[in-house]
């Protein structure tokens, strides 16, 4: 699942201006400013908005699994645009919902004629014929005073009647699903029979008289009174008689006539399931304020959402092992809003949260505090959030209750750790022989071994959230990869570099691969040597 909560389009806080030609670079400068403004005068107003959500609506497309789901929060002043985006980008066949959030009851006073009470979540599918949603649950004790009926199955009540209430349904529309049902008043025998035929008139009609005798009781649809015709079932004749007997209850009117009513059911753990609805209530924006400023002991971040709508969406969209996605972070409240279900329901749900690093201003509370930029709120966030749930975990009731993972990794996009051969001309040799010792080492010099260990993972296609562990191999500092060692990375040249004999201790690690670099080993001899142990091992080696 992907939520994210865009930068509204008001005019003032607009700070994503995409330069795809050199984007590492646009990266940087982005990064050591706030916003740029854009003005409703500006001739590009809605455009400029536009041309920022579209890369990223079609990025997270990609990113989305075939039964995933994304939440969009927008306000009125973009969402019809924001409509047609994502019905280009997902398909206007994909459509679920447009949510309302009421989040102001009172309505803000500052709208110029109409005092606004709401905001707007648009929710689409990949694909939605792989699309699986959850249903609301409801438990307590007071459902079992409504849902006061029990079979062998579960609990239930008196439901829908087995026609249909839709006028646009009847024996015209759908004569497939008109037909009559015979009860045997002593042997409780049922039976469905096609007895419709064609009249003169080339309507259909429905015979009223009992055809099998007065030990039969004759069940058919109800005329309708809105245009005479005969209604019909929810049901065809195999679904009746596969499921009549568990799921249907007989029932005499007030009138005389008969008809069935299906059991609603709750589950068997007595929850009663329901659709969600397209209104979401009782949270307000100012919650959400007022959770921040309790968790972090200050007002450090405007318009913030609530983890409780968060956690709403998450509970639509997410199985409890499932991943979500927010590439708007802000102050992390959706991966707040996750750790919170997962202490909740025992879930293993796992979060990505991505923020550009915009600075705070240096008069604002948050860089007083020593918020140099957003995303150290969010960690800040996150790590508070995850205490505080640890602390209340005990008083939750849960059978065979996991220990709660709080712990999350935190990356900052970079340059490659590599160092690269600059082919820009030179005016001297002195020049050419600077260059050459900047490069006579593969690793830049600022870098860190992890820094490089997880540059190798990502280029492996190995998940970010595999455990690397540090390992000592004779005098060598190494990391393993994967609780089975998939790839041992060693860069430590130790007092002479690594030997054969550190090759042979590491191969008992039994990993896929091993990844040094030419520098790391004590001569050429050395490195010749652990290419011929590790081919008789099975074990590729990666030069860096």
């Amino acid at each position: 699942m992907i939520y994210i909560d865009p930068p509204y389009n008001t005019g003032n806080d607009f700070v994503y201006e995409d330069d795809f030609k050199d984007p590492m670079a646009k990266y940087k400068e982005v990064t050591q400013q706030t916003t740029k403004s854009n003005p409703e005068t500006m001739g590009r107003f809605h455009t400029n908005w536009v041309n920022m959500m579209y890369p990223r609506l079609r990025f997270a497309a990609n990113l989305l699994r075939d039964d995933g789901v994304i939440f969009i929060s927008i306000d009125d002043n973009e969402v019809t645009n924001l409509r047609r985006l994502c019905d280009e980008v997902f398909g206007e066949e994909n459509f679920v919902s447009e949510l309302i959030w009421i989040n102001n009851e009172r309505g803000r006073s500052i709208d110029k004629y109409i005092s606004n009470t709401n905001d707007f979540i648009l929710m689409y599918a990949k694909s939605l014929d792989n699309l699986a949603i959850n249903y609301k649950r409801e438990s307590g004790e007071h459902l079992l005073k409504e849902y006061n009926l029990k079979d062998e199955i579960s609990y239930y009540k008196k439901g829908d009647p087995l026609f249909n209430n839709n006028s646009k349904f009847n024996i015209e529309t759908r004569p497939n699903l008109v037909y009559s049902i015979y009860i045997n008043k002593k042997t409780g025998e049922k039976r469905c029979i096609d007895e419709k035929y064609k009249g003169i008139n080339g309507l259909w009609v429905l015979p009223q008289e009992n055809k099998l005798g007065e030990d039969w009781i004759k069940v058919i649809p109800p005329l309708r009174n809105t245009n005479g015709l005969i209604g019909c079932w929810r049901w065809g004749i195999n679904k009746f008689m596969e499921e009549n007997e568990q799921e249907l209850i007989l029932e005499q009117q007030n009138n005389g006539k008969y008809m069935f009513f299906s059991k609603n059911r709750l589950t068997g753990d007595n929850e009663k399931l329901s659709k969600y609805k397209n209104i979401i209530q009782n949270i307000t924006s100012a919650s959400a304020t007022s959770e921040v400023v309790n968790l972090l002991d200050g007002k450090f971040f405007d318009h913030p959402k609530p983890t409780a709508l968060i956690k709403i969406l998450a509970d639509i969209g997410l199985s409890k092992e499932d991943i979500i996605l927010d590439f708007f972070s802000g102050s992390a409240t959706t991966a707040h809003a996750v750790m919170q279900l997962n202490a909740e329901d025992g879930g293993n749900r796992q979060f990505i949260m991505v923020q550009l690093p915009e600075l705070c201003d240096e008069k604002s509370e948050a860089y007083k505090a020593g918020y140099k930029n957003i995303c150290e709120i969010g960690k800040e966030r996150i790590r508070r959030a995850g205490k505080k749930l640890t602390e209340n975990n005990d008083q939750l009731e849960l059978e065979e209750k996991q220990p709660l993972d709080i712990g999350f990794k935190v990356f900052k996009l970079d340059t490659s750790n590599l160092a690269k051969w600059d082919s820009t001309p030179l005016e001297n040799a002195g020049a050419l022989f600077q260059r050459l010792d900047a490069i006579e080492n593969s690793i830049k010099s600022d870098r860190t071994e992890l820094d490089v260990v997880y540059e190798v993972m990502l280029k492996m296609g190995i998940p970010l959230d595999y455990k690397v562990i540090p390992t000592e191999i004779n005098d060598k500092k190494a990391y393993s990869i994967g609780e089975d060692c998939l790839v041992l990375v060693c860069l430590d040249y130790g007092k002479d570099g690594i030997t054969p004999e550190d090759i042979e201790a590491m191969c008992e690690f039994v990993p896929a691969k091993i990844v040094s670099s030419e520098q790391a080993f004590k001569d050429d001899t050395a490195l010749s040597n652990a290419h011929y142990i590790l081919k008789d091992k099975g074990i590729e080696m990666k030069l860096l």
